[in-house]
């Protein structure tokens, strides 16, 4: 039985308060071409469950797993090894829900986790203080500068050219509510980040300043000098990381002067899972910060007897409290990807982190030198960690899907990045994980000799 509560009568008021027509009318930010028009093809309205399975198991073979192909895509979402413990650990009853619960009094379990959970985020960004995860790294961005703008009470960020463009398409969709201005900018295609040119845009009303790292081009900016710079027109310093495992190799954020450190935490714990859900990380540098900070806490404190015990704390989400005083209006707590965070960064330790890293690192190093051996292309970077750009004198995207009907996805295309700049479209963004083998990176490279020739 469909349940259906709502009258015509109901529907129709609602529109009416609203100032809508028809339920229609509430589609049209949708592209036409987006919109389902009729039953999903392929399907009929009457199918048996067997024959439902039959269908999408046949569905299902047309997609190439990461697993089944030598796999070069990243560009914010990384193949990485998940341990098997990881998932049993779970799937546990007491562990399997996506959501953070209310009542401490029978879940100190799971609030004890996101509390281990925080700190393991605020040691790994190099922060005072973490929140109990986000949705992604993409609206982690977007909450870290709505919330300097509350610290600083200006209105204008900076993002750097070279932060991923989706996390700027979200930044700038949501301050068309809010009325920041942001100022963006295109990847500069050299060896080196342009800090330089950066710097130069921010001003006296700037209150923060976005900076990926590694960025999306996999080069590893100088943070410490644009904090300098931002601190100095008194903005803050915003530091995106889409690759945790990086900050097993290279300095944290907070070290390096960040105020707010955002990413996402996929790659740690949680598979591609053909892109979500994922989890978004939080921390900030200063604890006086603190209550300025989006989402909610696990905090840590004593019950009546004196028994050490867990609580949510600071929950100025809009459920909590009034709208317009809320510090978050779209985050919530990823739970379960939080807790396979968890799991499996307590399974590395910081000497399995720093390893995992190094291999990458090594990998990497191997998979750029090999490439750079095949005529026609060029290695973008100087520096980076496990992943690097090639210009390949040609249209990365055809050069991608012919790969990739040869069973190697050789990574990601400007081009589909930025599809309306014709002058990134040469490039190809090209990652290697403790996944990838010396014989993956061969196939690649002899792949690309072939396509190249």
């Amino acid at each position: 039985m469909r349940y259906l509560p709502l009258t015509d009568t109901d529907r129709g008021e609602m529109l009416a308060k609203v100032g809508a027509a028809s339920i229609d009318d509430l589609f049209v930010d949708v592209p036409e071409e987006a919109r389902l028009r009729g039953p999903i093809e392929g399907l009929s309205m009457h199918m048996s469950e067997m024959a439902v399975e039959r269908h999408m198991r046949a569905l299902s073979k047309k997609n190439l797993a990461a697993a089944d192909a030598p796999f070069f895509l990243g560009a914010g979402a990384y193949r990485h090894h998940v341990p098997a413990t990881v998932d049993h650990v779970i799937q546990r009853g007491e562990f399997l829900t996506a959501y953070t619960p209310y009542q401490p009094e029978i879940a100190q379990g799971t609030l004890q986790m996101l509390f281990e959970f925080q700190s393991q985020v605020a040691r790994l960004y190099g922060c005072a203080v973490a929140n109990a995860s986000m949705y992604d790294g993409s609206t982690a961005c977007w909450e870290a500068v709505a919330m300097a703008t509350r610290v600083t009470r200006r209105n204008r960020a900076v993002l750097s050219g070279a932060l991923h463009p989706h996390y700027t398409e979200v930044v700038k969709t949501m301050a068309k509510f809010t009325g920041d201005t942001i100022a963006d900018s295109l990847p500069s295609m050299e060896a080196t980040p342009d800090n330089a040119g950066l710097i130069a845009r921010i001003d006296d009303e700037t209150a923060c300043v976005v900076v990926q790292y590694p960025d999306i081009l996999g080069r590893i900016p100088d943070l410490a000098e644009i904090a300098e710079a931002a601190h100095a027109k008194g903005a803050l310093l915003i530091a995106v990381n889409t690759e945790p495992v990086a900050l097993g190799a290279i300095k944290s954020p907070g070290e390096l002067g960040a105020d707010i450190v955002v990413g996402e935490g996929q790659s740690i714990g949680v598979g591609l899972q053909f892109g979500g859900p994922y989890l978004g990380l939080f921390a900030v540098r200063d604890p006086k910060h603190v209550r300025q900070m989006p989402g909610r806490l696990c905090g840590e404190t004593v019950d009546a007897e004196g028994k050490r015990g867990f609580v949510l704390t600071l929950s100025t989400r809009e459920q909590h409290i009034r709208r317009e005083k809320a510090t978050s209006n779209i985050c919530t707590n990823s739970g379960l990807c939080a807790l396979a965070f968890s799991v499996h960064m307590t399974l590395l330790g910081e000497k399995g982190l720093r390893q995992l890293a190094a291999e990458n690192h090594r990998l990497a190093c191997k998979a750029a030198d090999r490439l750079a051996q095949v005529p026609g292309i060029t290695v973008l970077n100087e520096n980076f960690f496990n992943e690097f750009t090639l210009r390949l004198g040609r249209d990365a995207r055809q050069v991608v899907r012919n790969l990739a009907d040869k069973g190697v996805l050789a990574g990601v295309s400007l081009g589909r990045l930025y599809p309306d700049h014709q002058e990134l479209g040469d490039a190809l963004l090209v990652a290697v994980t403790e996944t990838t083998s010396e014989e993956d990176i061969e196939t690649l490279a002899s792949a690309l000799e072939g396509e190249l020739a």
